[in-house]
């Protein structure tokens, strides 16, 4: 890569990073630049698109200005609470385009240059996929995202593209990715065939349950990021790199060794004070 113009590609799907975000973000660029003995670039893709998502037809516009390409990052991400019934139809297809859709349609705009250069490609996963408590919709795509990746990753080993998966555990109160939920709001939103299901107090608890689950979240989003330039620019990166606590990992592999049953009763016992009636 020395004598070249090196770029990092990377997709948002909210306003830019300001302040001290921001500091971290150039700290980040310069401290590749180093590693890589070139300087990196980063591109963010149709940043002023109305809808804030990035579509084939614009990254490929970007990737004509390209003389070179490093890696791809593919961070962007939504997130909300609710039990399957609760949500619109509207709301799935939004979280499969932005979640899912959206890392595969970036992906497939730049395999060309990421083959070419023998680059990187990291996704934004979660512990979610593995396992859920209220936001069952994010963890379907995740899940999704996991697969895709699996795929992706044996077949670019040919062609010396690494792909990797970032793993994080609840980092809400660092990424503000999931604000804490209203029990007012999703009652009122609730269609009537759904309310004669479930009773306002049971919402209530749900709400109350998944804010505290939020409020135990770590801080320290330097972790993630860390896990990040590690896939970018170490030797020999994981191809899962996971960033969570003790208990949460002890969950996966609760969930990834032991039959369905055992954790569904993990699940099913801290949910045990939340009832219908």
């Amino acid at each position: 890569m020395k004598g070249h113009q090196t770029h990092m590609g990377y997709v948002r799907e909210k306003p830019p990073v300001r302040g001290r975000r921001l500091s971290r973000l150039h700290a980040g660029t310069a401290y590749c630049s180093s590693l890589l003995h070139s300087p990196l670039s980063p591109t963010e893709l149709c940043p002023d698109s109305p809808e804030e998502k990035p579509t084939a037809a614009c990254a490929s516009a970007e990737v004509q200005k390209l003389t070179g390409f490093w890696g791809l990052v593919n961070n962007a991400g939504i997130s909300t609470f609710g039990e399957t019934g609760w949500l619109p139809m509207e709301t799935y297809e939004k979280f499969a385009d932005v979640n899912l859709l959206g890392s595969i349609r970036t992906t497939l705009a730049f395999l060309p240059l990421l083959r070419k250069y023998k680059g990187r490609i990291v996704f934004m996963s979660s512990i979610i996929a593995y396992f859920t408590l209220g936001n069952g919709i994010y963890s379907m795509t995740k899940a999704a995202i996991e697969k895709f990746c699996d795929a992706l990753r044996l077949e670019m080993k040919k062609f010396g593209v690494q792909v990797c998966i970032i793993q994080p555990g609840n980092y809400a109160p660092s990424t503000k990715i999931q604000p804490p939920v209203s029990a007012e709001q999703i009652w009122s939103e609730l269609s009537e065939e759904e309310k004669a299901v479930y009773n306002k107090e049971y919402v209530e608890e749900r709400a109350n349950f998944f804010n505290r689950i939020l409020s135990e979240g770590s801080t320290n989003g330097n972790e993630v990021v860390d896990a990040m330039v590690d896939a970018l620019t170490s030797p020999a990166p994981k191809a899962r790199y996971m960033v969570a606590k003790l208990k949460e990992k002890a969950l996966v592999f609760v969930c990834a060794l032991f039959p369905t049953v055992v954790m569904d009763s993990v699940l099913s016992y801290a949910l045990s004070k939340v009832k219908l009636a």
